[in-house]
């Protein structure tokens, strides 16, 4: 059970959107069975056609992906969940398989939940039933637009949108990230992705250094990226009707 220390969100709770959302029933019932611990970069939670026995909820700057096997030994990170969201067990009580593998992408706070105890708990609250509905109607409205976004923006419009979309959710003008792991985000391969970011270096939007990005000229980001953010937060914002949203 998270401690009152971990605890720092709307009235106490972990800093997720949909913990925070959840009615005072429906947190009073779920919160003895949620575990909150901190989680490293790299690690994966969940492997492809693994069991989704168990509901992570990414908090405060944490964030999560989805990665997507394309080749026999590639992959490609399709979605990022951060504290807007959840991952693992949420639909089906934990009898589904995996079909991506699921890793932290940025480390922090996460709290865990069992699948099973959460589809008890919806069965009883037709509130909390209604929450989890929303918020899959928000996650099937972000894989569209990042497969929208995939086919019709160029890889440096894309390249600004992620690096926003990261920005925005951990909080911070410095992005953890090698030249590998962008380029997975984006789909191309690691020489390509360094020209880019070579490109936004010699603009001066940012610098990078072995392991991270840092932010200069965040306006400028804004004017190199599309516009596939904004049109998620708006659907998140109208759907989930909460002050926190998702960057992607």
């Amino acid at each position: 059970m998270p401690s009152e220390k971990q605890e720092n969100g709307n009235g106490g709770r972990p800093r997720n959107v949909l913990l925070q959302a959840a009615s005072a029933r429906d947190y009073k019932a779920l919160r003895p069975y949620l575990d909150l611990e901190e989680v490293h970069s790299g690690v994966t939670l969940y492997h492809h056609g693994d069991v989704l026995e168990t509901v992570y909820f990414p908090c405060g700057p944490t964030v999560l992906s989805y990665a997507v096997a394309v080749d026999a030994d590639r992959e490609i990170e399709a979605v990022l969940i951060g504290h807007e969201g959840a991952v693992g067990g949420i639909f089906g009580g934990g009898d589904l398989p995996s079909y991506c593998r699921v890793e932290v992408k940025i480390g922090g706070p996460i709290a865990r939940l069992s699948a099973r105890r959460l589809e008890d708990t919806e069965h009883l609250s037709n509130s909390l039933r209604q929450l989890f509905a929303r918020y899959a109607n928000c996650l099937i409205a972000q894989i569209c637009q990042s497969a929208a976004c995939n086919a019709a923006h160029s890889i440096e419009q894309r390249a600004a949108k992620w690096i926003i979309d990261l920005i925005e959710r951990t909080e911070t003008d410095e992005v953890l990230l090698t030249h590998e792991e962008f380029a997975a985000i984006l789909g191309v391969g690691r020489s390509y992705a360094s020209r880019v970011l070579q490109g936004f270096r010699t603009e001066e939007i940012l610098d990078t250094r072995r392991g991270a990005l840092m932010v200069r000229d965040i306006q400028l980001l804004h004017r190199k990226s599309c516009d596939c953010n904004s049109w998620v937060k708006k659907h998140f914002a109208q759907v989930l009707a909460a002050e926190e949203h998702p960057g992607r």
